[in-house]
């Protein structure tokens, strides 16, 4: 699985040092090149290994062989800023067996940091154990969140963006829902949350979190499916003051004003 990762993470680097044609095929919704043969690639990896099993991926869709392993497969999550070349992206690749997510590796070629996990034994970046912070404390947090490429204009992530940034340490936008799952399980983030998160993007991040002693629901609390279309990740030990957050902004208690920029320009 690892191989795989790392041997697609070679491919999108190839590509990336060329500056490839950025496409569209959606408002903003960006496809490169290289989105196309990482996932060709995986895919042909996996049926060579293991002929039987179900793959879902961002690119072709389902295959669906009635297995009961299934693979969710990102083949570069980040394309808006690999086309742009911005180096923060990744290989996601997460396995399932029977509704149960057993396996992960998320590669981020520009560093060579190579994230894993297995259901049970444990996260790794590297081959070297990780675990998620050990900060409890809302105010004193870092976190992450992401924004859609299109339809930005119905979601409403701008008021968690601003609310939450107003109650900790700062909030990232770094483009990448599976880095920044990455990045809570080793402790560089406190949390993360976003949504309308695809369970490609998820699959793998997820299992990662959780086997780096961290916690992943959906904004209520409940728990977390790849089907969920939200996702809250933390250290598990700010977890309940993250949900109380979302829980007052989405009832519009004590929401602070967005600025008004025609105070700056007196």
């Amino acid at each position: 699985m690892s191989g795989i990762a790392r041997e697609a993470g070679a491919l999108l680097m190839h590509y990336f040092r060329q500056h490839l044609k950025i496409e569209y095929k959606g408002d903003a919704d960006l496809v490169t090149a290289a989105d196309r043969a990482a996932e060709v690639l995986i895919r042909d990896r996996i049926r060579e290994q293991w002929p039987t099993h179900d793959v879902l991926g961002e690119e072709q869709g389902l295959s669906d062989q009635g297995s009961d392993y299934r693979w969710y497969v990102d083949p570069l999550d980040g394309t808006t800023n690999f086309a742009h070349g911005y180096p923060m992206f990744c290989v996601s690749v997460g396995l399932e067996h029977k509704g149960r997510r057993i396996a992960a590796v998320i590669y981020d070629p520009t560093r060579d940091e190579l994230f894993s996990a297995e259901h049970g034994r444990g996260a790794h970046l590297n081959d070297e154990w990780i675990h998620v912070s050990k900060t409890a404390a809302l105010k004193e947090c870092l976190l992450a969140t992401g924004f859609p490429s299109h339809k930005r204009h119905k979601n409403p992530n701008i008021y968690f963006y601003h609310q939450i940034t107003l109650h900790t340490h700062g909030v990232r936008r770094a483009g990448s829902a599976a880095l920044d799952l990455c990045n809570v399980a080793c402790g560089r983030f406190d949390g993360f949350w976003e949504f309308n998160l695809n369970p490609w993007d998820t699959a793998a991040g997820v299992l990662i979190v959780e086997e780096a002693g961290g916690k992943v629901t959906r904004f209520d609390g409940s728990p977390f499916e790849l089907s969920s279309r939200e996702t809250v990740a933390s250290n598990g030990l700010i977890h309940d003051a993250l949900l109380r957050e979302f829980e007052d902004i989405f009832a519009g208690r004590g929401l602070e004003a967005l600025p008004d920029p025609r105070l700056y320009e007196r």
